[in-house]
C-alpha cells in the first residue's frame, strides 16, 4: 500500500473515532434522535420528516440495545466514509500526503465536527452529495460508464435519505448542461442510470403519494415555524462562519474548478453557485449546503498543496497554523466537549453570542447552543414522568396513557422508560400522530408538556382531577420548566374533544 494511502486510512479512522473521544458522556441523545430511532419501531417506506434510509440504521441500533455507541457509530462512520471519498479525489488529482491532512483539517474543524456524531439525516445526505460529485468527478476523468450507474444509484439512494439531495441533483445537472461536460446528456447509460435511480427512490415517492405527501404539509409548517426568519444575508454569512477554520480551502477549490485545468471541473464550482442559490430562494438553512462543500475541499485542498510546492514550503505551515488556530478553540461549538455550566462560562468569555452561535429557533440567545441543549434534560424527564406514573393505583393504570407534546418528550420517554416499566407514549407531534391509535381511550393521562401555561387552560377542568406533579429543573436542558402533570377521570367531553383534535391533526395529511 503506498504511502498516501496509509495516511488516507489513517486519517479516516482518527475521524471516526474523534468525536467518541472529544464528547461529554454527561450528555444525552439529540431531540431529533429520539424520534429517529422511534421510527426504527414503525418501518415504513416514509416517514411525516423523512424518507426511509435514516431507519434502517435506527433499526440495526435498537437491534444492538441502543446504547450511546451504536446511536452515534452512523454518523461517525458516514463521516470516515466521506472523508476517504474526499482521500480519493484528491488522490485522483495527484495530491500527496499535505493535501489529504489538509481535507482532514476541514472534517475535523469545522461543521462537520458535530454533523458526523449526530444521528440525522444530514450525515447521509452528505455522504451522498459527496458520492454524486465524486462519480461525476471519475467519469471526467476516465469516461467510463460505470460512474454514470453510480451516479444514479447515489441520486436514488440520497433522495431516499433527504429529500433535499434534490438541490444538488439539480445544480449539478445543470452545472453540467453550462459546461463543456453537456455531452453526458447525449450518453444513453445516462438515461439508463436515471431510470435506476428513478427504480430505487420510486417506493417512497408511492408511499408520500398514498400518504397525500406529508413532506409538503411538514415543509409548509417548517417554513412557518423556522425558514422564514433566515435572513439571505444571515445564510451567506454563515457559509463562511460553519467553515470558518478552512474557508480559504473551499474558496480555493472554486477558484481552481474555474480557472484551472481549462475549465474541466468547472461543473462543482457552477454546483456550488446553484445550490446557494436555490437554497436562498427556498430560505433554507445554512446547514442545507453542507454537502457540497466537500468535493471542494478535496479540489482546494490539491491546489494549496501544489501551489505551496510550487512557491515556498512556508505556505505550507501557514495552511495548517491558520487553521488549528482558529479550530482549536472553537471545537467546543462544535462538540460538548466539557460539562454545561463550563462550556456556558467559555461561551460568555469568547463572546460568541456576537456570531449567533448561541441564537436558537426563537431568535434568543442562550447559555447553550440548541443542539446541545436538545441533549441535556431527558433522563430528568422520564424518571420524574415514572414518579408521577407510579402513585397511580393497578386499576388506574389499566386505564392511563402517558402523551407528550412533542416528539422529543415522547422519544425519550420511549427510550429509557423501559428502565421504569412505562407503557408506550404517545403524541400528536411529527409521525407519533400516524402511530397514535384512532380508538384511543382517554381516562387518565400522564402529560409531558412544555407549555408551562398547561393548568391554566380550560380543558383541566374537563378531569375530576389535576396535580402539577413536577417539572424539568436542568437550567440549560431546552426542556426546562416542562411540566409533569397527572390528569384523573376525563369526562365524555373531553374525550370527544381529544378524538377530534387528533382527527384534525391527521386531516391535515390527508386533505
Amino acid at each position: 500500500m503506498k504511502k498516501e494511502h496509509r495516511v488516507l486510512f489513517l486519517l479516516a479512522f482518527i475521524k471516526f473515532i474523534l468525536p467518541f473521544i472529544l464528547q461529554n458522556s454527561l450528555y444525552e441523545p439529540h431531540r431529533d434522535e429520539f424520534l429517529y430511532l422511534a421510527e426504527a419501531h414503525h418501518m415504513a417506506w416514509g416517514y411525516m420528516e423523512i424518507p426511509p434510509l435514516l431507519s434502517v440504521f435506527a433499526w440495526i441500533s435498537n437491534w444492538f440495545g441502543h446504547g450511546i455507541f451504536w446511536i452515534k457509530l452512523w454518523p461517525a462512520l458516514f463521516g470516515a466514509f466521506t472523508y476517504l471519498i474526499v482521500g480519493k479525489i484528491i488522490l485522483s488529482l495527484g495530491g500527496r500526503s499535505f493535501a489529504l491532512f489538509l481535507a482532514f483539517l476541514a472534517f475535523v474543524l469545522g461543521i462537520f465536527l458535530r454533523m458526523h456524531f449526530l444521528f440525522q439525516p444530514n450525515f447521509l445526505e452528505v455522504f451522498f452529495w459527496t458520492m454524486i460529485a465524486y462519480s461525476i468527478f471519475q467519469f471526467i476523468q476516465t469516461g467510463k460508464n460505470k460512474w454514470i450507474y453510480i451516479f444514479g444509484i447515489s441520486i436514488g439512494l440520497g433522495m431516499i435519505s433527504k429529500y433535499s439531495v434534490a438541490f444538488f441533483v439539480v445544480s449539478v445537472l445543470a452545472g453540467l448542461l453550462i459546461t463543456r461536460n453537456y455531452k453526458i446528456f447525449l450518453n444513453k447509460h445516462f438515461y439508463f442510470a436515471g431510470v435506476v435511480a428513478i427504480l430505487i427512490f420510486l417506493p417512497t415517492f408511492i408511499w408520500e403519494y398514498q400518504n397525500h405527501f406529508p413532506v409538503v404539509v411538514h415543509m409548509h409548517e417548517l417554513e412557518q415555524t423556522q425558514l422564514q426568519y433566515v435572513s439571505p444575508k444571515g445564510f451567506l454569512i454563515d457559509q463562511f462562519l460553519m467553515n470558518l477554520p478552512c474557508v480559504f480551502i473551499w474558496i480555493a477549490g472554486v477558484y481552481f474548478a474555474v480557472f484551472k485545468e481549462n475549465g474541466k471541473y468547472k461543473i462543482f464550482a457552477w454546483a456550488y453557485f446553484f445550490v446557494i442559490l436555490l437554497l436562498l430562494y427556498f430560505h433554507g438553512k445554512n446547514y442545507y449546503s453542507a454537502g457540497v462543500y466537500p468535493v471542494l475541499f478535496a479540489i482546494g485542498a490539491f491546489h494549496l498543496e501544489r501551489f505551496a510546492n510550487k512557491h515556498s514550503r512556508i505556505w505550507k505551515y501557514a495552511f495548517i497554523i491558520f487553521p488549528l488556530a482558529i479550530g482549536i478553540p472553537i471545537i467546543p461549538l462544535g462538540l460538548p466537549v466539557a460539562k454545561p455550566d463550563k462550556l456556558a462560562s467559555y461561551y460568555k468569555a469568547i463572546h460568541v453570542k456576537n456570531v449567533g452561535f448561541l441564537k436558537w429557533e426563537d431568535l434568543q440567545n442562550h447559555p447553550l447552543p440548541q443542539d446541545f441543549a436538545d441533549m441535556l434534560g431527558w433522563k430528568e424527564m422520564t424518571q420524574k414522568t415514572a414518579e408521577a406514573y407510579l402513585t397511580l393505583s393497578r386499576e388506574e393504570k389499566k386505564n392511563t396513557i402517558i402523551f407528550a407534546d412533542n416528539y422529543g418528550e415522547a422519544g425519550a420517554i420511549n427510550f429509557y422508560g423501559k428502565k421504569y416499566n412505562l407503557p408506550e407514549a404517545y403524541s400528536d407531534n411529527a409521525s407519533f400522530l400516524y402511530w397514535l391509535p384512532d380508538s384511543i381511550r382517554v381516562v387518565n393521562i400522564v402529560l409531558i408538556t412544555d407549555d408551562e401555561e398547561e393548568m391554566q387552560h380550560s380543558f383541566i377542568k374537563d378531569f375530576s382531577s389535576a396535580v402539577l406533579f413536577d417539572s424539568v429543573t436542568n437550567v440549560y436542558a431546552r426542556e426546562k420548566g416542562s411540566l409533569i402533570i397527572i390528569l384523573k377521570g376525563a369526562n365524555g367531553q373531553m374525550r370527544e374533544m381529544f378524538r377530534q383534535k387528533i382527527q384534525t391533526d391527521k386531516n391535515k395529511f390527508i386533505e
